[in-house]
């Protein structure tokens, strides 16, 4: 089978769509032949997959072929049991008859001769040529195609179709195409089944000895072909990736060694892309392919139906997959292979990728996800093909042009050298190239970075190239490798020697240089060649690669510095495009500076600042600061150059904030003396730098200043400088801000310059005062010289255990509390009962600071009206203490204020021995030291001064007397703080009374007509009162019975009356008329005098008077007390009666009307005055409570009632019961009559009964 590989090959080449055979039985084709090619492609078919799944396939591609055609007749039974994908799919069968006869005698036999051959799949069409017109025609032409129908369809497959060459039916054409590719769809499927039997034997036999791979893969290629032709490329895809598995499970089975291949020139261009680059007659190697041609091949059949499917994606996807593996194989045989053939057929492969899959990819075509992917992809292709080319350079000489970036030495260095079977010499004629690469070492010079920074330059080699050169030459050994360079002070490997860095630049760059081109070892022994030198190295490689490289373009890259620079900066810029459209954004920032170093060789300085400062910002975002420190020094001498002042002290301040292991004190000291010669110099565009990194600031350790609403303070801060010197701040500035709210605090600025030493430094602001609330450091500001510099950044220099140990991790801690406003002192007054009204006594004001000191405070009083202070007395101050503050201890400032009432009943006095005297001085007091921190209490003598004499009340009862008509207040201004600036205004109100409430009431009349009146003396004071005298001064009308003096009957004197309590006292009068003498006297009211004596305590309230204080102990001062009386006639008999009628029998219920009647009747006339009257009408009134009543008539009015002993009348009223229960029914009351006149006062019963409402069928439901 292998024999026919190369015809199989013709025929792939020569066939690309499937055959439709065409048996003219009538000679028809000529005429319809146009007609049906003009269907072709057809716009749509359905063929089921390798796995009988239907796919629906656009545009399928076709030919009718007639089977007389010598293409299909010229072929032998075993070629068309080869290749049977070839054959035709579907055979159509071209007849027409006009005469039924004919039909049965001729066409028919014929015609089951054709169909009688089970393989093929086969469809009539019936063409008809008669004329519309012809009536009889057509209906021979109808009766003849209704027999064919009958003879050759059934009823599970039509097979039958009718073509009117005059004019075909509308379906004709869907018909034609239907059946065509149902029988296309057949024979696919029956060739499917008989390539997978005969592959499925031959892969079974895979591991027997006489396997033939070509056979196998014949089979395996033609199915995959077969599936190509018919649009099937998913199908056909999946063949050729079982084809390459089974290649590469086989290819080197049972140890038979075999060529590999690659050895012809031109191998070392990739055909990735090609599969026809070479026939495969030609890679055949016994049973069979060589491996370098036919992974190769597979890979180009694979890639071909990628693109055919539209997805460039997974091309190079698998291309890069492809060029990872297929190089390992590479470095497997290069010892056969040509020099560096593995690196030139990677740059070949992964340019050949780039450009077709970039040609055949449409942005927008597929999802953002595998947008991204595919230009990862491409930046993957474009940065291995970068570093494979750079090793190309260096290999040839270039080594001094490849900047020695991390990036480059990351890659370089893990990449290995070539591996030839013998590393290639210097040919004879060379020798001007030998001495041209030697001057071009000779002449290189390492770049010196700004600021003098010497580093070690990062390596770009994996081993010394010179050793691996002349160990790999085929006269010397690797074991002779060591004793060849013994004697020589060592081979650079590219990243120097740590001694030459302690030399001076000429004498490295000399020791440098010498070093990479010594000829020779000194005394070397043995029958070896000399050791080649560096130059040598570099021309060999570079004649070696011109036998190697056919691809011209890449021969001129690399013939010249200026074409390698330009292809290496094409290179970069590709792979960094490709990087920033895909998720590895950060690879291509990385590249972005292999661009930037090319740009400052160049010249050109802001396209690679430019690049450069995203190379930073991605370094320092990361945290990469090893990187950094590589770049940004760069980056800082491209600003410089540009005069770029604001970036140029950016950088320098960036430099300066990185590890201090990163750079030496001198390089450090370097960056801050550029940053201070600029700042102090004449800057044409001054900008605020920031310097967050550099100079950090954080609180001072222990909880955050706490100050008052308009206090101002001193706030320190503990600022850290990164600076390797001392650096001095012509001025500093720090913000604060709340914490509340985005409102910016107040700012603190120093008096004077600031010098600020290395680590630690604590300066101190003077604090105005701040609005209330909690306050964090906001922004550090300040200058050096005409520079404005700016940090926001907290410190975190201290210990992660201390207060001064701040991170971004952790909240700001607060540094400042101001509060909001607040009692910070409360005045209250200490006494909690009332005072005597006309007497001096004692107020006490206490003075209690609320966490806030009193020192320096003045108090200014101002009395209100009938209230003034007694001047005569001193003022007294003392201790006082709060018996709860004592127990709870610190309390929180919104709950220490009290109600003074309240307060003097929960506190209590703690007098101090010597009671200090203070002095008012034009209404203000100053407080002393002692109570600046201390609850006290200030004791003003004060008298409150009523002109009207008391009134009792003519009840039994007392008469009730309002508190505001013994209210006085007293205005109380403080005014404390710091320079007095706090300011506590308070009005305080007293209360003043009588010492007594006298009622009077006549308890009894003899039968002589004197009357006894009983006096009645309610204390109104919290203190103990002492009566030691009272008499009567009666009004007109009433005397003294007998031969009284005024003065009781019941003369128990002294009386003592306790706080609260009450006592009587009993006088004995009588109607009657005075003297002449006694007329003059003659007064409207009956007053009552009292001489008393009072013994109370100031701190509860009432109290002897200020005056008594000056006394002894032992000695009293009487008080005298008046109080005016009404006397009045007694009424002992009632003149009217009031009766409530009974209610309803069936009783009261929620919502229904209920008359209420009282009945009114005179028990007496009313002819005596002291029965108000207006002649036969009195006045009533119904008082009810409107939650459970509600009246329906007059609640007030005027009733006729005659004024004759006896006569009645009755007073009803509408009204509604609004609630269920025992509710207070309403109430008749007559106003105008004294209810000692009314008998059985008030009248009706106390409580009645209220049912509920009656049940509502409409809201019952039934059972």
């Amino acid at each position: 089978m292998a024999n026919y590989l190369a015809q199989f090959q013709t025929i792939k080449s020569s066939c690309d769509h499937l055959v439709i055979s065409v048996e003219d039985v009538s000679d028809l084709w000529p005429t319809v032949k146009s007609s049906f090619e003009e269907r072709l492609p057809f716009k749509r078919a359905s063929l089921n997959n390798k796995t009988h799944n239907p796919v629906f396939v656009e545009n399928f591609l076709a030919e009718f072929i007639l089977t007389t055609d010598a293409r299909l007749r010229s072929r032998f039974p075993q070629e068309q049991y080869l290749f049977w994908f070839r054959e035709p799919y579907a055979t159509l069968v071209l007849v027409t008859c006009e005469d039924l006869d004919e039909f049965k005698t001729i066409l028919k036999p014929r015609l089951k001769l054709i169909v009688q051959n089970d393989e093929r799949e086969w469809f009539i069409v019936f063409v008809s040529r008669a004329h519309p017109n012809n009536d009889q025609a057509t209906k021979m032409a109808k009766k003849v195609y209704a027999k064919l129908e009958v003879d050759f369809s059934s009823k599970k497959r039509e097979r039958c179709c009718k073509f009117d060459v005059h004019g075909p039916e509308a379906n004709f054409w869907e018909d034609l195409e239907f059946k065509t590719m149902e029988c296309i769809r057949n024979t696919l499927d029956r060739r499917i089944q008989f390539y997978e039997d005969e592959i499925r034997k031959l892969s079974e036999q895979r591991f027997m000895p006489n396997w033939n791979f070509c056979n196998f893969f014949i089979l395996k290629e033609s199915l995959a072909f077969m599936f190509e032709m018919a649009h099937l490329h998913e199908d056909a895809l999946r063949e050729y990736d079982e084809l390459e598995l089974c290649y590469l499970e086989t290819v080197n089975v049972g140890g038979k060694r075999r060529e590999f291949g690659g050895l012809d020139r031109g191998n070392d261009q990739a055909v990735l892309l090609n599969p026809g680059n070479k026939p495969l007659t030609q890679i055949v190697q016994d049973d069979s392919f060589r491996e370098f041609e036919f992974r190769q091949y597979l890979f180009a059949c694979q890639s071909k139906l990628l693109f055919k499917l539209n997805r460039p994606f997974e091309v190079a996807s698998r291309g890069y997959s492809f060029i990872i593996s297929f190089s390992k194989a590479l470095a497997l045989h290069e010892n056969i292979l040509p020099f560096c053939m593995r690196e030139v057929w990677v740059i070949t492969a992964c340019l050949a990728l780039v450009n077709a899959a970039s040609s055949q990819y449409n942005d927008g075509t597929v999802a953002p996800e595998i947008e991204k992917e595919f230009y990862r992809l491409q930046g993957d292709l474009y940065s291995l093909c970068r570093i494979k080319f750079l090793r190309l350079a260096y290999l040839i000489g270039y080594g001094a042009e490849i900047e020695r970036s991390p990036v480059n030495s990351a890659s370089l260095s893990m990449l290995p050298w070539p591996k030839p079977a013998v590393w290639p010499s210097v040919p004879d004629d060379a020798s001007p190239e030998v001495l041209v690469k030697e001057k071009m070492i000779l002449q290189e010079t390492p770049r010196v970075k700004h600021f003098g920074i010497q580093r070690k330059p990062l390596p770009l080699e994996p081993t010394v190239l010179i050793r691996e050169a002349n160990r790999r030459r085929a006269s010397l050994s690797a074991g002779n490798t060591s004793e060849m360079f013994d004697g020589r002070p060592g081979f650079a490997d590219g990243s120097g020697s740590d001694v030459s860095l302690k030399m001076s630049p000429s004498n490295k760059v000399q020791a440098f240089s010498m070093s990479r081109t010594n000829s020779s070892p000194g005394n070397f022994e043995g029958s070896v060649d000399r050791p080649m030198r560096l130059a040598e190295i570099f021309v060999a490689a570079e004649h070696s690669l011109k036998q190697t490289i056919s691809n011209p373009d890449l021969q001129k890259n690399l013939s010249s510095i200026q074409d390698f620079e330009q292809k290496y900066m094409e290179l970069t810029k590709g792979a960094a495009d490709n990087y920033h459209h895909s998720w590895w954004k950060r690879h291509g920032v990385v590249l972005d500076g292999e661009i930037a170093a090319v740009c400052f060789k160049r010249g050109n300085f802001d396209l690679a600042a430019k690049s450069y400062e995203k190379v930073c910002a991605l370094y320092a975002g990361e945290g990469w600061q090893d990187l950094l420190a590589e770049v940004l020094p760069n980056l800082a001498e491209c600003q410089k150059i540009l005069n770029d002042q604001a970036g140029y002290l950016s950088s320098c301040v960036r430099l300066l904030s990185l590890d201090k292991g990163l750079f030496s004190m001198k390089e450090r000291q370097a960056f801050q003396s550029e940053l201070v010669s600029l700042a102090h110099s004449e800057m044409k565009h001054p900008v605020p730098l920031d310097v967050s990194s550099l100079i950090t600031f954080s609180g001072n350790p222990g909880p955050p200043l706490e100050l008052c609403d308009g206090d101002p303070g001193t706030l320190s801060v503990t600022v850290w400088s990164g600076f390797p010197d001392d650096i001095t701040l012509d001025s500093l500035s720090l913000t604060l801000m709340a914490t509340y709210n985005a409102d910016e605090g107040g700012k603190l600025r120093s008096s004077s310059a600031i010098v600020l030493k290395p680590g630690r430094n604590t300066i101190t602001f003077p604090l105005p005062p701040q609005k209330p609330g909690s306050y964090v450091l906001g922004v550090l500001t300040g200058h050096i010289g005409h520079l404005t510099f700016r940090s926001h950044s907290f410190s975190k220099g201290g210990p992660a255990d201390s207060d001064d140990f701040m991170s971004y991790e952790k909240p700001t801690r607060p540094i400042l509390k101001v509060f909001k406003p607040r009692p910070l002192v409360d005045l209250s007054a200490a006494i909690s009962s009332a005072l005597l009204i006309n007497e001096a006594q004692w107020i006490g004001i206490i003075a209690q600071p609320i966490n806030y000191s009193l020192k320096g405070a003045v108090l200014h009083i101002d009395t209100g009206p009938g209230l003034k202070i007694e001047e005569s007395h001193s003022i007294e101050m003392e201790g006082y203490r709060n018996a709860a503050q004592s127990s709870a201890g610190s309390e929180n400032s919104s709950n220490v204020r009290k109600d003074s009432s309240v307060a003097a009943k929960e506190c209590s006095l703690a007098t101090n021995n010597d009671l200090e005297q203070l002095s008012l001085v034009n209404g203000k007091i100053e407080f002393p030291d002692w109570a600046s921190d201390v609850t006290s209490i200030l004791w003003i003598p004060i008298r409150a001064i009523d002109n009207k004499i008391a009134r009792g009340s003519s009840s039994g009862a007392p008469l009730t007397q309002s508190v505001v008509d013994g209210m006085r207040t007293i205005a109380l201004k403080l005014e404390f703080g710091i320079s007095n600036n706090q300011i506590y205004d308070r009005t305080i109100a007293l209360h003043f009374t009588d010492p007594f409430n006298v009622s009077m009431r006549v308890a009894d009349q003899c039968s002589d007509g004197t009357l006894l009146l009983q006096v009645t003396l309610h204390s109104q004071v919290r203190a103990t009162l002492t009566v030691h005298d009272a008499w009567l001064d009666l009004q007109d009308g009433l005397v003294h019975s007998g031969q009284g003096d005024g003065r009781p009957i019941s003369g128990f004197f002294p009386l003592v009356i306790s706080p609260t309590s009450r006592a009587g006292l009993l006088f004995s009068v009588c109607l009657g008329k005075r003297t002449a003498e006694d007329e003059k006297k003659a007064q409207p009211d009956s007053i009552l005098n009292i001489r008393y004596g009072i013994a109370g305590d100031r701190t509860i309230g009432a109290h002897p008077p200020v005056a008594m204080k000056s006394k002894e102990e032992n000695s009293s001062q009487d008080l005298i007390f008046r109080s005016a009386l009404v006397l009045q006639k007694p009424v002992l008999d009632p003149c009217v009666a009031v009766g409530f009628l009974p209610l309803p029998s069936d009783g009261l219920r929620v919502g229904q009307l209920v008359t209420m009647k009282w009945r009114v009747e005179r028990l007496k006339d009313t002819e005596e005055k002291r029965v108000p009257q207006n002649d036969d009408e009195i006045l009533y009134e119904i008082n009810a409570n409107s939650e459970n009543w509600m009246i329906a008539g007059r609640k007030r009015g005027h009733v006729s009632l005659s004024t004759k002993q006896g006569s009645r009348i009755v007073i009803s009223i509408l009204c509604v019961p609004l609630v269920a229960g025992y509710v207070h029914p309403p109430q008749l009351g007559l106003p105008d009559i004294d209810e000692a006149n009314i008998s059985c006062s008030p009248a009706g019963p106390h409580l009645v009964c209220v049912l509920p409402p009656a049940l509502s069928s409409s809201f019952c439901i039934p059972a």
